[in-house]
């Protein structure tokens, strides 16, 4: 399996409101921390994350985490 590529070492913290969110498990997208079809011919799928109530979100961007899609800190052991 491959690795992921870090997309950087610190969360993306972003307001999000209800709805489905595809969250991009390569590291490879440009629309960071979303999905945006890069991970085409690797052995990658988009995460997909249902969001019931308008809420602050820290995405993982390390794509490291154990806790995917979500921050869990472990890009503080990168």
């Amino acid at each position: 399996m491959e690795s992921p590529k870090i997309a950087q070492k610190s969360p993306i913290v972003m307001d999000c409101e209800p709805g489905t969110y595809y969250w991009c498990s390569c590291g490879q997208s440009s629309k960071q921390p979303f999905c945006d079809g890069s991970h085409k011919g690797t052995d990658f799928t988009p995460v997909k994350q249902e969001i019931t109530e308008a809420k602050k979100v820290a995405w993982c961007a390390c794509k490291h985490g154990n806790n995917m899609p979500f921050c869990d800190g472990s890009h503080k052991n990168l």
